[in-house]
C-alpha cells in the first residue's frame, strides 16, 4: 500500500510539473515577467488538483481490488441504531424514507436486531409539532413501538456532529453499531444487513462506508448530477478504496460506525476563536474518520454495496447554498492539519477537502493574471543591447498545443473511458444501452463545461466571505424539484453578468487575440440567471427523461425500497387527512363546559 500510494503521488506531481514546465516554455519564449512566475504557480496548483483527480480514475478504472470479505462465525448477536438526522427537513418526506426502510428491515430475519431513531435538531416550531405527529402516526401504522423513536433537541449545540453525539452519549450504550443517514438517505435493506455482517466480521473495522447514488431528480441539473453519480461515482470510488489502506473516507452519511470506537475516539473539538475558522467543526466526517484512523481502527469505503441513496439539490443555487457550508467546514481542516498522531494518509485527505474549494479561486486567480499579461506586457524590443541585427518573436505553437492537448486529457480521458466501457459493457443495460450511454455523457459533459464557470465563481465567492470573516451557519437545504424562476436566478448571479461582461469588454479593449480563449468562460457568466433557470426547469428534465437523456438504473427500474418511499409519501398524506379531523374534534371536545 505505501508503495502504491507513493507512485500515485509521483505520478501527479509529475505530471503537475511536465504541465507546469511546458507553460513556463511557452509564455517565456520572448522574455520573463513578474507576472509569469505567478502564472506559472497558479498553474502549477491546479494541475496538481488535476492530475490527483486524473490518477485516482485511472486508479478505479484499472483496479481489480474486491473488499476483503470474511465469512461470519456462528450467529451475530449485534444491535444496530439507524440513525436519521433532521433539521427543518420536509418532514412528510423524512418519514416516508424512514417508513420504507423499516418495512423493508422487518422482512429480514434479522428485523430484531434494529431500532430506528429520527434525531431532531429542527429549530421551526411548526416543523417540530410536524415530526411529532408523523412519529406517532408512523409508530400506530407500522407497529414499531419501542422500534422507532424520535427525540428533539431544544439547542442543536455541535449542529449534526452535536446531534449524533448527543445520541452516543444518551443511548449510543445499548448498540454495537449506528447507521448514520442524511434526512434524504435511503438504503436498501439487504445492503443495511451486510454492512452489519461485515462488521460482526472485523473487530478491527470501525467504519465502513457506501457508495449513495443520487435518486428522484427531475431538473437538467439534478438529472445530470444523478447520472455523473451513477455512471462515474463507482469508479473513481474504487479509486479511493485501491489507496485507502486502514485511512478510507467518511463522507457523513450511509456509513456504519462501530459506536464504542467512536465513542472513545471523535470527541470533537470546538476551535477557538471566532467562526467561519472557529466554533464547531462543520464538516465533521473527514475529522472522524481521521480519529478512528489514529486510534488504530480500520476505516474503509466498500463501492461494491449497491442500494445506497441520496437525493440532491435540483438546482445551482441550492447546489451552491450548501457548498458554502461544506466550503467553510473543509477549510476549518487547516487547522487540524498539524494535530499530534494523525495518518499522513489521513491528512492527505484533509488537504484535499481543502483543494476541492481553493482550486476553483486560484483557477479564477490564474485566469485573471492570464488576461493581465498580454495588457500590462513591455512593447516587444527586435533590437536588444549587443545586437546589430533584430530578433523577432519566437512563436511555441507546438508546445502550446501539447499543453493544452494535456490539459484536456487530465479533464477529459477519465469520464471518456469510462463511458466507453460502460457502453459497450453489461453495464449499458441499466442506462438505456450503449447510444443513450454515450449521448448523455455526452450531453454531461457540455453541461458541466458550461456550468463550469458559475460554479468557479460561486466556489470563489464562497472562499473569499471565509476569508473576510463571513460565516455561513448551517442553512437546511431545500430539495424539491420546484421551477426556478430567471429573477430569482438573477438575484443570486447578477455579479457573474457583471463580471462576464467586465471581461468580455476588457479582452476586446485590450486583447482581442485572446477573445476566442475567453468566451467559454465570459459567455456562461453573462448568460448565468438564464442558465441557472434552464437547467433548474423540471419541465425541460421531463423533455430529457422521454428523450432517454441521463438515464440511469434506478430510475428505469426503480428498487422496491424506492418504489416504497414513494407510496410511503402518498400514504402518509391520507394518513394525516384522516388523523387531522379526529384530532380536531377531540380538541374541540375538550374545550366543551363540563355538564357538571
Amino acid at each position: 500500500m505505501a508503495l502504491r500510494r507513493l507512485v500515485f503521488v509521483f505520478a501527479a506531481v509529475a505530471l503537475a510539473f511536465l504541465a507546469a514546465w511546458l507553460f513556463f516554455v511557452v509564455v517565456t519564449a520572448n522574455g520573463i515577467t513578474n507576472l509569469h512566475f505567478v502564472q506559472i504557480g497558479l498553474l502549477l496548483i491546479c494541475c496538481l488538483w488535476l492530475s490527483w483527480g486524473f490518477n485516482t480514475a485511472l486508479v478505479g478504472i484499472f483496479s481489480q481490488d474486491t473488499p476483503d470479505v470474511i465469512e461470519p462465525q456462528g450467529d451475530a448477536q449485534s444491535r444496530s441504531a439507524i440513525l436519521m438526522p433532521v433539521y427543518n427537513e420536509d418532514v412528510g418526506a423524512v418519514f416516508a424514507r424512514v417508513a420504507a426502510m423499516y418495512e423493508e428491515i422487518q422482512k429480514t430475519p434479522e428485523h430484531g436486531r434494529f431500532d430506528f431513531y429520527i434525531l431532531s435538531d429542527s429549530t421551526k416550531p411548526e416543523n417540530v409539532a410536524h415530526e411529532r405527529e408523523l412519529h406517532d402516526l408512523l409508530v400506530r401504522e407500522l407497529s414499531a413501538g419501542g422500534r422507532l423513536y424520535y427525540r428533539h433537541r431544544d439547542q442543536n449545540v455541535g449542529r449534526k456532529a452535536g446531534n449524533i453525539g448527543d445520541f452516543v452519549t444518551n443511548n449510543g450504550g445499548a448498540y454495537d453499531y449506528m447507521l448514520i443517514l442524511d434526512a434524504d438517505s435511503l438504503m436498501r435493506a439487504e445492503t443495511i444487513v451486510e454492512m452489519v455482517r461485515r462488521m460482526d466480521t472485523d473487530p478491527e473495522l470501525a467504519l465502513l462506508q457506501s457508495q449513495p447514488l443520487i435518486i428522484g431528480r427531475r431538473t437538467p441539473f439534478g438529472r445530470a448530477l444523478q447520472f455523473s453519480a451513477a455512471l462515474f461515482s463507482p469508479i473513481f470510488s474504487r479509486g479511493i478504496a485501491a489507496l485507502q489502506g486502514r485511512e478510507g473516507p467518511f463522507w457523513g452519511h450511509n456509513a456504519i460506525i462501530r459506536v464504542r470506537a467512536f465513542a472513545a475516539s471523535c470527541g470533537l473539538p470546538t476551535l477557538s476563536g471566532k467562526p467561519p475558522f472557529g466554533g464547531h467543526i462543520l464538516s465533521h466526517d473527514f475529522v472522524e474518520a481521521a480519529l478512528l484512523a489514529r486510534a488504530g481502527y480500520k476505516v474503509r469505503v466498500h463501492p461494491d454495496l449497491e442500494g445506497s441513496f441520496e437525493e440532491a439539490p435540483s438546482n445551482i443555487i441550492e447546489y451552491a447554498k450548501r457548498d458554502r457550508r461544506w466550503c467553510q467546514g473543509n477549510l476549518q481542516h487547516a487547522r487540524l492539519l498539524p494535530a499530534p498522531g494523525l495518518k499522513s494518509w489521513s491528512r492527505m485527505s484533509l488537504i484535499a477537502g481543502i483543494m476541492a474549494y481553493l482550486a476553483s479561486p486560484i483557477w479564477l486567480m490564474f485566469l485573471i493574471v492570464s488576461l493581465l499579461d498580454p495588457v500590462l506586457a513591455p512593447e516587444p524590443n527586435y533590437f536588444p543591447a549587443n545586437s546589430l541585427f533584430p530578433v523577432f518573436p519566437q512563436p511555441e505553437t507546438n508546445k502550446a498545443l501539447l499543453l493544452l492537448f494535456g490539459i484536456f486529457v487530465l479533464l477529459l480521458l477519465p469520464k471518456t473511458l469510462i463511458a466507453f466501457g460502460s457502453a459497450f459493457t453489461s453495464r449499458r443495460k441499466g442506462f438505456g444501452g450503449s447510444a443513450i450511454v454515450l449521448a448523455s455523457a455526452f450531453v454531461e459533459l457540455i453541461v458541466t463545461s458550461i456550468l463550469a464557470p458559475i460554479m468557479m465563481m460561486f466556489q470563489s465567492k464562497a472562499v473569499y466571505e471565509i476569508l473576510i470573516g463571513a460565516d455561513a451557519g448551517w442553512p437546511s437545504t431545500d430539495r424539491d424539484d420546484d421551477y426556478m424562476p430567471v429573477s430569482v436566478a438573477f438575484r443570486a448571479s447578477w455579479w457573474m453578468v457583471l463580471a462576464g461582461a467586465i471581461v468580455l469588454y476588457a479582452t476586446y479593449a485590450y486583447a482581442p487575440d485572446l477573445m476566442l480563449w475567453t468566451l467559454p468562460i465570459a459567455l456562461p457568466l453573462v448568460g448565468a440567471p438564464f442558465i441557472i433557470s434552464l437547467t433548474g426547469n423540471p419541465a425541460l428534465g421531463d423533455v430529457l427523461r422521454r428523450l432517454g437523456l441521463f438515464t440511469t438504473p434506478f430510475e428505469a427500474h426503480p428498487e422496491p425500497v424506492i418504489r416504497a418511499s414513494a407510496e410511503w409519501r402518498s400514504r402518509v398524506a391520507a394518513l394525516e387527512r384522516t388523523a387531522r379531523p379526529q384530532k380536531t374534534t377531540m380538541e374541540r371536545s375538550e374545550a366543551l363546559p363540563d355538564p357538571a
